[in-house]
């Protein structure tokens, strides 16, 4: 399935690409933004475009996603200290998102909203019919968010899905994580030293892996009854407890502060989700909180600081002050521009040479040039109370102003200068427009490069995994029919060296089951492989055993040590366990329905090839043995030897072969007593030299050592045979 997730980086969203990637899905990444550095988990593929992007339709229709999800309340691309800002921003981007969703026309989009969208108290649970009642802009945005998904539902017939989360916490990998009442909490106790509290008011904390795993259950469903679903605990404490589990794990005193005492909750009810898909808490909330204590205490600075530390009235007092002074550097260029002109007209006033010299007008034209019509009409008015008041000096200030022309040189002084000042002012402004025009276009080719270049990445990673992909069942077969290759007696030992190849897993092994309770080992690829032993009791296998018995694949999600990561078994005709494959290493992302479903393909090949191979060694029986014993006949027991001791120089089983003392005693009633107090898979033959062998399986030099120790009060005695041909 292509998963396509929409949001900025947090822990809330790399634990939602880990679930889907762990499931098999296929994972995009929408960032909404475009120069996002912040640590995701790997995706597929992953999109830096901001939600306002015109390329967000190309991005959709490119991925055609079975699922989308907007992370929504929990997206980290908005800054909701400056709520109003953010207010209108997040409207519209929802809006493009929907629309890019619409449009595309395909799967499912599942928006997460939160509580905020309530205030207040609520006496009881609230469930999906109580209307939303929000305080402040952010509750207040994400509620018309809500409303904003439902008329496009309605209008659309479009699968969208709300779900309402409840306080969700995670243990915090960056400040952008404590948005919740507990971290919250705990960034008070560690800058503070003081935990502020109302002693009776009830909250409901969801850890982040329950939220996980019900919008998984819910983008998941074939079909849905409802268009909204709340997702809570349901288990409401009160903020005193949360506040003394906090301080509990702390290591230092920190106090509560009693902000109030009447009784209150908001709490939403998970009931209709709990009675359509089940719900179960795997949190421990204790275990979880010590957690989130001890992280936000070992990066006490970046939680307590990244959220308390804003800018001084210094600081803000100098930001405005640059802004004001690049603002009247101009008119400061001006005024000394000015001193200066009026300096050169008063020393050069008297020069015949500069007597046809317009300083005045040169002097607008240059501020008219270079800063336009404002900067040449200050320009102008310091250029006319300048010349008017040279000439007041020389003359009477009557004559001056009578004078018409001082009127026509000052008309031709704003006239040029205005007309200069609006033409630079219309060219810059023509050329910024082009500027804008060209920035603008150069970021549509880039993005739709971008996108043509994942296109190309995609088409090319399916084309590599259509032809040569490792999980193919053709793949698969071509791997597992190397069996037929093996003789009949060598099929099981390379089984475990085969799974190991197609699984990607150093570490397998592969137990027999006989008549007897016990799984024998068989062969292995590594020591790990073998932790369990040489025999081990099929019940004492728990949960893996379950499994079997239920015809399942065992995957090992608690992370026991003492059992493996997957195993699979084969069943024979009566559907009893015969063969147990054991993987004792795989990558945690790799254990996934998919790989237990490539396992099960596996050992149906497996049994296959080990069929034909007990019907070949049935229909040859009576050539095996002698007459209707247990005793191999020479030329089998070498081939068995052989098949062992090959397997043992390969790495992947262990044996060892005794020459018994036999002589004068009938070689069959000698054996079939030898036989009846050996192992199921023990094996006595002759020899080439006409005397009897004993070949241990899965034994070493000290297991054969007291294995005819075992014997010796019986009377059977022989030596261990260093070199097997």
């Amino acid at each position: 399935m292509n998963v396509l997730l929409i949001g900025g980086a947090s822990t809330f969203l790399n634990n939602l690409i880990i679930k889907m990637k762990k499931e098999g899905h296929r994972v995009y990444l929408l960032t909404g933004s475009r120069y996002d550095n912040r640590p995701y988990q790997k995706v597929f593929e992953k999109y830096n475009f901001s939600y306002d992007s015109t390329c967000l339709n190309e991005i959709f229709e490119s991925i055609r996603p079975d699922l989308t999800i907007y992370m929504g309340a929990y997206d980290t691309n908005f800054n909701w200290d400056k709520s109003d800002e953010e207010a209108v921003k997040y409207s519209a981007r929802m809006m493009n998102i929907l629309m890019a969703y619409v449009m595309a026309g395909s799967g499912r989009f599942v928006y997460l909203s939160s509580s905020e969208v309530y205030s207040g108290d609520y006496k009881e649970e609230i469930t999906e019919e109580v209307i939303p009642s929000p305080s402040g802009y952010k509750g207040m945005v994400l509620a018309q968010a809500e409303e904003m998904c439902t008329s496009y539902r309605k209008s659309t017939d479009k699968d969208i899905v709300i779900l309402r989360l409840d306080n969700v916490f995670v243990i915090p990998e960056h400040v952008e994580d404590t948005t919740d009442p507990c971290s919250r909490m705990i960034i008070e106790g560690l800058h503070k030293y003081v935990i502020p509290v109302e002693n009776n008011h009830k909250i409901a904390l969801t850890y982040v892996t329950d939220a996980i795993e019900c919008i998984y259950k819910v983008s998941m469903a074939e079909n849905h009854m409802k268009p909204l679903y709340n997702i809570s605990s349901s288990e409401p404490v009160s903020e005193q407890y949360v506040a003394e589990q906090i301080i509990k794990h702390m290591g230092f005193r920190v106090e509560t502060a009693s902000t109030g005492m009447n009784a209150s909750q908001l709490v939403l009810s998970n009931e209709a989700f709990s009675w359509e898909f089940g719900y179960v808490s795997l949190c421990d909330f204790s275990r979880i909180i010590a957690k989130v204590v001890s992280q936000m205490k070992r990066y006490r600075r970046t939680f307590v600081f990244g959220e308390a530390m804003k800018r001084s009235f210094k600081e803000r007092l100098l930001e405005k002050a640059g802004t004001a002074i690049k603002v009247l550097i101009p008119f400061l260029e001006n005024v000394i521009a000015f001193g200066l002109v009026s300096l050169i007209v008063s020393v050069a006033g008297n020069s015949t040479f500069f007597v046809k010299m317009d300083f005045y007008l040169l002097y607008v034209l240059l501020f008219a040039v270079f800063y336009g019509q404002q900067q040449a009409t200050v320009s102008a008015t310091l250029s006319v109370l300048g010349y008017l008041l040279s000439k007041i000096t020389g003359q009477t200030g009557v004559s001056v102003l009578v004078d018409s022309g001082t009127y026509l040189w000052i008309a031709q002084l704003f006239i040029i200068g205005l007309v200069v000042g609006y033409m630079r002012d219309t060219i810059t402004k023509m050329k910024r427009e082009h500027e804008e025009d060209h920035d603008y276009l150069t970021l549509q080719l880039r993005d739709i490069k971008d996108i043509n270049d994942s296109n190309v990445r995609v088409k090319d990673a399916l084309e590599t995994q259509i032809i040569n992909q490792n999980d193919s069942v053709g793949k698969i077969y071509a791997i597992t029919s190397r069996l037929d290759l093996y003789n009949q007696e060598e099929v099981l030992f390379h089984a475990a060296e085969i799974v190991s190849d197609i699984m990607k897993s150093k570490d397998v092994s592969v137990y027999t089951v006989g008549a007897s309770e016990y799984a024998r080992l068989f062969s292995y690829t590594s020591e790990k492989a073998k932790v369990l032993g040489n025999s081990v009791r099929c019940r004492d296998l728990g949960e893996m055993w379950d499994a079997f018995a239920q015809k399942k694949v065992f995957i090992n999600r608690s992370l026991s040590e003492e059992l493996p990561v997957m195993a699979s078994a084969i069943y024979g005709d009566e559907g009893d366990v015969q063969i147990i494959i054991m993987i004792w290493s795989l990558p945690w992302e790799s254990m996934t329905l998919g790989q237990a479903n490539q396992l099960v393909v596996i050992g149906a090949l497996i049994r296959s090839a080990v069929v034909r191979a007990n019907k070949y060694l049935a229909a040859l029986e009576d050539e095996m043995y002698v007459g209707e014993s247990h005793l191999l006949e020479a030329d089998a027991f070498k081939n068995l030897v052989t098949a062992y001791t090959n397997a043992m120089k390969a790495g992947l089983t262990e044996c060892v072969v005794v020459k018994l003392h036999s002589e004068g005693a009938d070689s069959e009633s000698y054996s079939e007593n030898l036989y009846s107090k050996l192992r199921d898979h023990d094996y006595v033959g002759f020899l080439e030299d006409g005397s009897l062998g004993l070949l241990l399986a899965n034994s070493g030099v000290d297991d054969a050592e007291k294995v005819m120790e075992r014997l010796k009060p019986f009377g059977y005695a022989g030596e261990i045979m260093e070199e097997i041909e």
